[in-house]
């Protein structure tokens, strides 16, 4: 290692009466997680902060760069809040990168000729892809995987391409081969080791590896490396010459063959650097230089190593952040000197759990090995035991649950036989995760990427008053990260709140100690038709014999209607007790609107519409004076129906072929579509057939929100399918599902859940997806916050749907066969039955009269509701010109 000259105490400070000026090179990961430590100790309300970028983008989150290829935009992947820049005063320079360092001025120079004068300088300068020297590297069509410009480059070339190549088999290099598969492209993988992922993984993690990658069908070419690149006579990608003189025949590659750290500006300035690069920093992260510090991939830390990882580097984030506080007149702290940093990961690579922790080569002396392997089903799990007894480390494929419990335990001796910490839950008492947080020592870290231990989210719960997830995260930082330790901080969280007295009540309501999953089975297994009887046998005591609240009676007409095929109940939602359990909407079949008229929604499958049925709608709307209006989902909105008025409209809609469009109901909306391959030149399938055909399956299917889905024809997007519960977008080989969307409040990209499906299949996932949805989200929880909140999230979901790990497939589509063949249209049930009629009316005692508080003013060749500002007499409103209305 390259050894640094003696280092002054401290960074020289500003002149007296100036604001030190501290100048970032670099906006990362590490970058922003260095600003932000920075805030918290108030540097930025000191000093000038200025930061240097040279991607034309704020920090992202590179560990996810590739759910970019499942959804995620480069806005959802940002680190930085939209005003945190602003609210600190902190200077950011984007696409703007530094050029020089003089050292002697104090002084950084830009590209755009910018030139700061600094009193501290942090290089965060990360690091840069390595492409192998081999001929051709410079071809059309050759990649590297680094930046979200990389990954628009390589999804716009990859258009034309039907088959990538991958130089690389480690991290990167399979997220890079799981995104070429995913955009359709046959894809091998070139790996020089003898095995895939060969730091993180042994031998019999990279057999368990290469079997469940290969069954994915993507090729894998182990122990060989790249010769040439072939081109034709365009300088365009033809072919790969292999070292052992084999050859594959592809249209794209991308080299991720590992990264290099980035110390060009130091080499340049001449700070010291390692043989293999890296900016030598010491224990606090200085360079030689008192002025200059590095962090991240660019710096070769006090130990000698050169870290890639990002929890790491949020370490010497924090070191660096802390030393400069103090130095600039912050409070003084006691700051953790970088010696080093756990290298334990656990990644899902091409849906593929891989974790290892500690010497998980079982390099110490005198170890043994308990190993587990079940090649049929992909899992490989490997303990190192040191001749003590103690836990040293270990690799985990194919099933990583108990990596949360394992790694805290590392370096001591396990409360339980190794053996049983590598069987599957369940067999001869195994099950690492069995063990519950509370074998955890107090000093043991859950949260790896924020260095957060048992220890402090308990005094998170016991002396910050923290009582929920977010809260704890918010007060630790802890699961903020990756987010792979979010199961084991609930539960380290629960067991706290627990032992403090404090009761966890995850009852519905006041009526009920269950929650709507729980009442949703009880009514499923025991057949339950009524509330009255739910409430009288499952409820709270002092519930019992009564009338239920508001909170869980329309929770439960929800469930019951829901099951009603399945366990005998009448699926009308007005007849009898359901109608009392209703909202007011679904009182009525229609939305009430503020001036206590209603809208109706026919339903129009797909958005597609004859001429004459658009003329029927033309003509109610104009017969009964009816503001119309087009939705966002591609159906046609009539306002300003009285509660008389209704069944009249239904008549004349329903006669024309029309039938309720649920626009009131907690059930699906619409299925929205573009034209598709029939009619626009870049669809590849039928988008508007397969809408229809999937919103009529669906109609009328209650559920514990409103559902909304979208069919888009092609990779376009043009339907938005990515915004929606559930979404579908077409691709050359059939369609790929997309579940977990939200456009609203709180918008979420849908998750990819599954590709390539044929009709059949789209469908039959569809129909399980929602169904396990329907039983076991909460009250009024959309299915975005559902999959955040379920344990296990995407992967659980997918495991449950698409590969039957509960057993529960066939009961679910059970369940969704019962719905489609019972389903009646609501609007027609109420016209055929002279007693479901007699509720519209305004006034019971009155009911030919109509509603006189229902007013209309002229607006645009339409109509708008006549509101009554305050209470009590109507008041006039003066417009501008001076007149009253």
């Amino acid at each position: 290692m390259t050894s640094m000259p003696p280092h002054p105490e401290a960074t020289p400070a500003a002149a007296p009466g100036t604001t030190p000026t501290l100048v970032l090179i670099g906006h990362g990961m590490v970058g922003q997680r260095f600003l932000e430590e920075l805030a918290d100790r108030g540097v930025t309300g000191r000093a000038r902060v200025v930061v240097l970028c040279e991607e034309p983008r704020p920090a992202y989150d590179r560990v996810q760069l590739t759910s970019y290829f499942a959804g995620r935009t480069p806005e959802d992947l940002s680190l930085a809040d939209p005003d945190f820049m602003a609210r600190h005063g902190i200077e950011l320079h984007l696409g703007d990168p530094a050029t020089a360092v003089d050292r002697t001025t104090r002084t950084v120079t830009a590209r755009s000729g910018l030139t700061v004068r600094y009193d501290a300088l942090v290089l965060a300068t990360g690091s840069y892809p390595f492409v192998p020297p081999v001929p051709g590297k410079d071809s059309a069509g050759c990649f590297v995987y680094r930046t979200i410009e990389d990954l628009l480059a390589i999804e716009a070339y990859a258009e034309n391409a039907r088959t990538g190549v991958v130089v690389g088999g480690g991290l990167l290099g399979l997220e890079a081969a799981g995104a070429l598969k995913g955009l359709g492209l046959r894809t091998h993988i070139v790996e020089f080791a003898p095995r895939l992922m060969a730091l993180q993984v042994d031998e019999g993690g990279g057999r368990a590896l290469r079997r469940t990658v290969e069954e994915m069908g993507l090729e894998v070419h182990t122990g060989v490396g790249g010769k040439e690149i072939v081109a034709d006579a365009d300088g365009a990608v033809t072919a790969m010459g292999l070292s052992d003189d084999s050859r594959i025949e592809t249209d794209l590659v991308v080299f991720s063959a590992g990264v290099r750290p980035r110390d060009q500006l130091a080499r340049d300035c001449g700070l010291p650097v390692g043989e293999r690069g890296g900016i030598v920093v010491d224990e606090l992260c200085r360079t030689a230089d008192p002025a200059v510090y590095a962090i991240g991939e660019c710096a070769l830390a006090a130990d000698g190593r050169v870290y890639g990882l990002v929890a790491p580097g949020y370490d010497m984030a924090r070191t660096a952040a802390g030393t400069l506080a103090e130095a600039l007149g912050a409070a003084p702290e006691t700051v953790d000197g970088f010696t080093g940093a756990d290298l334990s990961t656990k990644l899902k690579l091409l849906g593929v759990d891989v974790a290892s922790f500690g010497d998980a080569h079982g390099t110490a002396d005198g170890c043994l090995d308990v190993v587990y392997a079940d090649a049929r089903s992909g899992v490989y799990k490997k303990l190192v035991i040191g001749a003590a007894g103690e836990l040293l480390g270990g690799v985990l494929v194919g099933d990583a649950e108990a990596y949360g419990m394992l790694r805290p335990l590392t370096g001591s001796v396990p409360p339980v036989p190794p053996e049983q910490l590598v069987l599957p839950a369940g067999a001869s008492g195994g099950g690492a995760a069995a063990l519950g947080p509370s074998a955890l020592p107090d000093s043991a870290v859950l949260c790896n990427c924020h260095n957060v231990t048992k220890g402090t989210v308990r005094a998170a719960v016991t002396e910050h008053s923290c009582g929920t997830l977010p809260e704890v995260k918010k007060c630790t930082k802890a699961g903020t990260g990756c987010g792979s330790c979010v199961k084991s901080l609930t539960a380290v969280m629960n067991d706290e709140l627990a032992a403090t007295g404090a009761t966890i009540d995850t009852g519905l309501c006041g009526c009920f100690p269950h929650t709507r999953a729980e009442l949703y089975e009880i009514v499923r297994t025991l057949r339950l038709t009524t509330f009255a009887e739910l409430l009288d046998s499952h409820g709270r005591p002092e519930a019992r014999n009564g009338d239920g609240c508001e909170i869980c009676k329309p929770t439960v007409g929800s469930i019951i209607a829901s099951l009603a095929p399945s366990v005998g109940a009448d699926g009308y939602v007005l007849d009898g007790e359901q109608a009392a359990l209703q909202d007011t909407n679904d009182h009525f079949l229609a939305n009430l609107q503020r001036n206590g008229s209603y809208s109706i929604v026919p339903r129009i499958p797909g958005g597609e519409i004859t001429p004459d049925k658009l003329i029927v709608i033309g003509e109610v709307a104009r017969d009964f004076g009816l503001y119309t209006k087009i939705t966002g989902g591609q159906r046609i909105d009539l306002f300003g129906a009285r509660v008389d008025q209704l069944p009249q409209v239904w008549a004349r809609l329903v006669d024309a072929g029309f039938e309720s469009g649920h626009a009131y109901g907690k059930a699906l909306r619409t299925v929205k579509s573009c034209v598709g391959q029939t009619w626009c030149r870049y669809g590849v399938q039928d988008s508007v057939r397969m809408a229809i055909e999937l919103e009529l399956r669906y109609r009328g299917l209650r559920s514990p929100h409103k559902l909304k889905s979208a069919v888009s024809g092609c990779a376009r997007e043009c339907a938005e399918a990515r915004g929606k519960d559930f979404g579908v977008i077409a691709t050359s080989n059939g369609w790929n599902l997309y579940v977990g969307g939200n456009g609203g409040a709180d918008p979420r990209h849908a998750d990819l859940l599954a590709q390539d499906l044929s009709d059949a299949e789209l469908i039959r996932l569809i129909d399980r997806f929602l169904m396990f949805y329907i039983r076991t989200a909460d009250r009024l929880e959309r299915t975005s916050a559902w999959l955040e909140r379920i344990e296990g999230g995407l992967d659980h979901v997918r495991d449950v749907v698409v590969h039957d790990s509960l057993g529960l497939c066939d009961e679910l589509e059970a369940l969704m066969a019962a719905h489609v063949t019972h389903y009646r249209d609501e609007w027609a049930e109420t016209l055929a039955d002279p007693e479901r009629l007699a509720r519209f009316v305004s006034f019971v005692n009155a009911p030919d009269a109509p509603d006189p508080s229902v007013r209309f003013v002229p607006e645009r060749d339409q109509v708008k509701p006549d509101l009554t500002l305050l209470a009590g007499p109507t008041l006039p409103v003066r417009t501008l010109e001076g007149t009253s209305v």
